[in-house]
């Protein structure tokens, strides 16, 4: 029998198209207007019906906190909008984005494979990872994989992780695997310390520069104030903003503004860069004072 659905939130505290598209993860598919997916060793369905988030899974108890609904994100939003310019035109159109709360295993071994890499081949590469040593789980009729824990892969070798066909990545998921399985890092660990310890730690395993340290620190550890900066984050602070940006500044909202920012940049027509007549780019102001 399949489980019956459970309202999850408000649309409008949730967009899925957005938060599952705006480049945190990789292993949601959707299908028609529902989206299809697992996290940890639990598969679910969630769609969008009469202004709600509607949920079926096996499990409903992990959803709210893996999509972050016990904060409040009309005041990280607020403390973002009111730096004004760019950052205020990219809240407006994010709204409804949420930081996932991933497994950081999952979390870190994504983004190594991220590495100079497009998002097909990425969701290719994690499929086959997962089909060939994840735990396999039957729901509604279909098969999915769970992501396969450290131990696995620590035991495998490059001849063996060749079927992914992820290249000198596979050099660096099993020193990740190798690092995590014998204590080395313990990833549980790094959500409890400051954001610049975990990065350091984390930046000990083979393959982790700043980017993939701070996505890991944002999508799997809960560090609001990590800010990752990939191509489309550094276009945007290229053309809207000043040379001494400091993410800093915004706090714990600062991740929830790199969201922004990203969904925003991506989405944009490219333009030239607008000025306030002076020559000067108007956001420039905001971040002098």
């Amino acid at each position: 029998m399949n489980p019956a659905a459970v309202r999850l939130c408000s649309a409008e505290e949730l967009n899925l198209e957005k938060t599952l598209t705006c480049g945190q993860c990789f292993r949601w598919e959707k299908e028609n207007t529902a989206w299809i997916g697992i996290a940890g060793a639990v598969p679910a369905r969630l769609w969008e019906e009469n202004g709600s988030v509607w949920l079926q899974s096996p499990d409903p108890g992990p959803w709210r906190d893996y999509f972050d609904l016990a904060t409040d994100y009309r005041t990280l939003a607020h403390r973002i909008e009111e730096a004004g310019g760019y950052l205020r035109a990219a809240a407006a159109e994010g709204r409804g984005i949420r930081l996932l709360r991933q497994d950081p295993w999952e979390t870190l071994c994504s983004f190594l494979l991220s590495q100079c890499n497009n998002i097909p081949r990425i969701r290719k590469i994690l499929e086959v990872l997962c089909r060939n040593f994840g735990r396999k789980i039957r729901w509604e009729g279909r098969t999915y994989c769970a992501f396969p824990e450290p131990e696995v892969l620590a035991a495998q070798t490059p001849e063996t992780l060749a079927p992914l066909r992820c290249g000198y990545r596979a050099e660096y998921l099993l020193d990740a695997a190798e690092k995590t399985a014998g204590g080395a890092v313990e990833l549980e660990k790094l959500r409890e310390v400051p954001t610049e310890q975990a990065r350091a730690c984390l930046r000990t395993i083979r393959g982790v520069g700043t980017k993939v340290a701070d996505c890991v620190c944002l999508y799997g550890l809960g560090h609001r104030d990590a800010f990752p900066v990939d191509v489309w984050i550094r276009r945007a602070l290229q053309e809207h903003f000043p040379p001494d940006f400091d993410p800093s500044r915004l706090g714990p909202a600062a991740g929830l503004a790199q969201q922004y920012l990203f969904y925003f940049r991506r989405g944009e027509k490219k333009e030239p860069r607008q000025t306030d007549g002076s020559g000067k780019n108007p956001d420039r102001k905001n971040w002098e004072k």
